[in-house]
Formats: C-alpha cells, sequence, structure tokens
C-alpha cells in the first residue's frame, strides 16, 4: 500500500483508540495488526495464559483489563470471542454503564452477522461484523496472513461499510461484502474448504506413512518426514489448479472412469483403515457427482456407501 505520504494514498480514517476483547489468536492479531496502522490498542481483556501470553506478545504495551473496563476506553471494541461466548458478552456489555453512542463494535465471528450486536446498536453503537477468511495458529505470522487476506464484511448501511472497509484496507486485507442472511452459508464454505482440507491431508499423510512402512530413506530419524516431502509438491500443485481451473484440474481414477481402480483402492483402504476409506468412498461418490461421472461409476459408489 503507498505510504501515508504519498500523493496518491487514500484518505486514512481518524486514529482511533481500540480495545479488544479477548486476546485470543484472531483478536490479538487484529489489534497488532491495527496498531501497524497507526491505531492504539488502550486495552485488552485475557484470562487464560496463553491468552495473557499473546497480549503480552503483541500487545506488549497494552494493560489488561477486565471487559467493560475495555469498553469504557475504546472508540473501536473488537469482540473476538468463540462464538459460543458471543451473544452473552454483547449482552453483559449492552446493560453495563458504558456509553456505546457512536462507539465502533464489531465482532469477528464468520457464522453470524450485525443481528446478534442488536442490543448495542440499540445503545447507539455502529455495529458491524467483519471475518478474516484465514486460519490462525497464535504464532507470530499471524498478523502477516492478515496482508491480503479476505475479510467477510456485514453492515447495517452504506456508512457502516464504509468504515469496515476503511479498516480492513488499513491493514492490508481485502473488504468483500456478505449478506447478513448468507453469513452461516458463507462460514460453511469456509469450514468446509479449510478445515476438511486439513483432515483430508492428514488421512492422506498416515495412509501413505502405512503405505511405506518406514521405508523411503535410507536415514530413519528422517524419514518420519517423507509422506509430507512426496505429498507437499503434488497437495500445492492440486490447491493451485482447483483455485485456478475449478473441476478442469481434477485428474485420477474417477476422472478417467476406472471403477476398477476406484474398487481397488478402497479395498485397500478398508483394511488400513475404515473411516480413511468411507472418506475416500465419499469424495469419490462427490467427485463423480460434480464432473458428470458415468452413471455406471456413480451407481457403484452410492451402492458401497
Amino acid at each position: 500500500m503507498p505510504g501515508p505520504d504519498n500523493e496518491t494514498d487514500w484518505p486514512r480514517p481518524a486514529r482511533l483508540t481500540v480495545g479488544v476483547i479477548s486476546a485470543g489468536r484472531v483478536g490479538s492479531a487484529l489489534g497488532a495488526a491495527l496498531e501497524r496502522a497507526g491505531h492504539v490498542v488502550t486495552a485488552v481483556a485475557a484470562i487464560s495464559e496463553a491468552s495473557l501470553d499473546r497480549a503480552r506478545t503483541r500487545l506488549p504495551d497494552t494493560p489488561v483489563r477486565p471487559a467493560v473496563e475495555v469498553a469504557a476506553g475504546a472508540e473501536l471494541l473488537i469482540l473476538a470471542v468463540p462464538d459460543t461466548e458471543l451473544e452473552g458478552l454483547v449482552r453483559g456489555l449492552a446493560a453495563s454503564d458504558v456509553s456505546f453512542r457512536s462507539r465502533i463494535v464489531l465482532h469477528t465471528s464468520g457464522a453470524q452477522g450485525i443481528g446478534v450486536l442488536a442490543p448495542l446498536a440499540a445503545r447507539g453503537a455502529i455495529c458491524l461484523a467483519i471475518h478474516p477468511a484465514m486460519t490462525f495458529t497464535g504464532h507470530e505470522g499471524d498478523v502477516d496472513r492478515l496482508i491480503s487476506a479476505c475479510f467477510g464484511i456485514t453492515a447495517p448501511d452504506e456508512v457502516g461499510f464504509a468504515i469496515a472497509q476503511s479498516l480492513v484496507l488499513e491493514i492490508g486485507g481485502e473488504p468483500v461484502h456478505v449478506p447478513e442472511a448468507n453469513r452461516t452459508l458463507y462460514h460453511a464454505a469456509l469450514a468446509h474448504g479449510a478445515n476438511h482440507l486439513v483432515t483430508l491431508v492428514n488421512d492422506a499423510v498416515a495412509a501413505l506413512s502405512h503405505a511405506l512402512d518406514g521405508q523411503g530413506l535410507l536415514d530413519q530419524d528422517a524419514a518420519a518426514g517423507v509422506p509430507q516431502r512426496i505429498l507437499a509438491p503434488l497437495l500445492s500443485a492440486a490447491l493451485d489448479n482447483a483455485l485456478r481451473y475449478g473441476d478442469a484440474a481434477l485428474t485420477g481414477p474417477v476422472a478417467r472412469g476406472d471403477a476398477d481402480a476406484v474398487a481397488r483402492h478402497l479395498r485397500v483402504l478398508e483394511q488400513d483403515d475404515t473411516r480413511i476409506a468411507a472418506s475416500y468412498r465419499a469424495l469419490s461418490l462427490r467427485t463423480a457427482q460434480r464432473i458428470g461421472a458415468s452413471p455406471e461409476l456413480i451407481e457403484q459408489l452410492e451402492e458401497l456407501q
């Protein structure tokens, strides 16, 4: 992004005092990213040892305060608690003596829109849902991952969307509008892709480990990482091709209509791990459906369900 002295730099919003509840993986990363952009995180709420450690590491100059005190001192309040805690936190804040008039309150939940913030909107807050479409590990690289990440934004009106868009652009992200009614579907799509990809990869690693049976390298101390090293370039290319070319990127026995190969795969996977076999079968069927494979192959996979 252009620097603040660049003549082409877009107008930057006023510097805001920011409060973060809580210093989890997402909240601490967003707080650090906003400080990089020139805002000031004045207080953060943290309870667990992991959250306290992240607060000390990512926001070393920011005091840890109770949630109500964090809210009282913030022009921009970030609610980065788990989905199961969000509604209760909002009710508690709305019942407090804190004035929310003209304060910006945003939550980072992917599945929820601005409806959950209604009690604070009734108190005069500008309420936004801003969800980074990114996975967070709690490690140092999380803040850098926000740069160029997309953020799903839901806002009550154009003014709210403009505020959310400015905040996202400031930290280097890309704002994407998500209608209120579609937040759960939006989140389901992300979870299906990211979370299940991890499961799929780890199942492939497990099966390949059994196939190699400890072989692959003469140095047995190094052999532990062989499945990952075999899969890394293959899966990276497959993901890149899938994002570029869609179903046209597909290769393998289902794409070729090779029912015999699929059946052989299923036989050996059943012997190795019935749970991986069930996953292979389900994904083979979905793959066949997506590409319009032969009715015979689809029928065979349906019968095996």
